[in-house]
């Protein structure tokens, strides 16, 4: 019996045997308009085009062709699109109110710190869940929070111990353990995220060497009071070059200028402490829709 999929709110949806299929188009949730797909079709087509779906007719005819064709932004691909060697731009979607409740939690986790990994675990699977990733639908966050513990309660305590030290070495070498950690956390998340509750099997594999010099370089740049911008820009695209695992290559486009600009205007916004949630979605939907996927060798 004849699967089928459809298309709702940019996602796909399936597969269902048909009889629940039918259900489904007698309730008003698959309409005319609706984009479907079952074995058979070169590509996605609005269900009222196919003979004998709407209407209550038979099941169009099948023939032995592959699996579904995966959806990308704007629109959905034919067999072969976007779910192989196909790309297109992220997205990022999510309310305001939901927005700020949950960075409030998670603003006082933090204060707390005992919560902390906890806390910031339970942001990052909502977040990871609001990015829009062509050809990978439902985009989730696996990781556990225990796995966060040892780093985090492990750096306290050697802060607390070089704090009653007071080695200004040792505070400088705490710097670069600090780093370290965030290496660690970028190769942890990468590792982590899934799609429809499958791994996707990515890898961060920018060396560690790499990853300080990024950050003292950022560092240093702050001293220019613009270079930071260009810096930044350089270090997307190195940190979008070293995620691999994937058929496609993930390509960051925005310019230091563009980056400055809007972190000029992010800066006097949020200094009137209400814009926050608004500026922080308009950030981050401009780095979503500068980080591409494209066919590898494409560029």
């Amino acid at each position: 019996m004849a699967s089928w999929f459809y298309a709702s709110e940019g996602k796909q949806q399936g597969p269902f045997p048909e009889g629940q299929f039918r259900d489904l188009i007698a309730q008003g949730v698959v309409r005319p308009d609706t984009l479907v797909w079952t074995e058979g079709m070169a590509g996605w087509q609005k269900a009222a085009e196919i003979p004998g779906l709407i209407g209550g007719g038979g099941a169009p005819p099948m023939m032995p062709v592959g699996g579904p064709p995966m959806m990308g932004a704007g629109g959905y691909a034919s067999a072969g699109g976007y779910g192989g060697a196909g790309g297109g731009s992220l997205a990022v979607d999510f309310g305001i109110l939901e927005f700020t409740w949950r960075s409030i939690v998670l603003l006082i986790g933090m204060i707390f710190v005992l919560p902390a990994p906890w806390v910031f675990v339970w942001y990052t699977q909502w977040i990871v869940s609001c990015v829009r990733v062509p050809g990978r639908p439902n985009l989730s966050f696996t990781g556990n929070a225990m796995t966060l513990v040892p780093w985090y309660f492990g750096f306290i305590v050697l802060a607390i111990a070089i704090s009653f030290i007071g080695s200004q070495l040792l505070s400088n070498l705490l710097f670069i353990v600090q780093i370290v950690l965030y290496w660690l956390l970028i190769k942890w998340m990468v590792a982590n995220l899934a799609s429809n509750g499958q791994p996707l099997g990515l890898s961060f594999t920018g060396s560690i060497w790499a990853y300080i010099g990024w950050s003292l370089l950022f560092a240093i740049s702050i001293i220019t009071i613009i270079g930071w911008a260009w810096v930044a820009a350089a270090q997307m695209r190195w940190f979008c070059r070293s995620v691999e695992g994937t058929r496609r290559e993930i390509v960051f486009k925005g310019s230091g200028l563009e980056i400055l600009w809007r972190g000029i205007v992010a800066a006097i916004l949020c200094s009137f402490i209400i814009p926050i949630p608004w500026v922080y979605r308009w950030i981050m939907n401009w780095f979503a829709s500068q980080t591409e996927l494209a066919p590898r060798g494409s560029l």
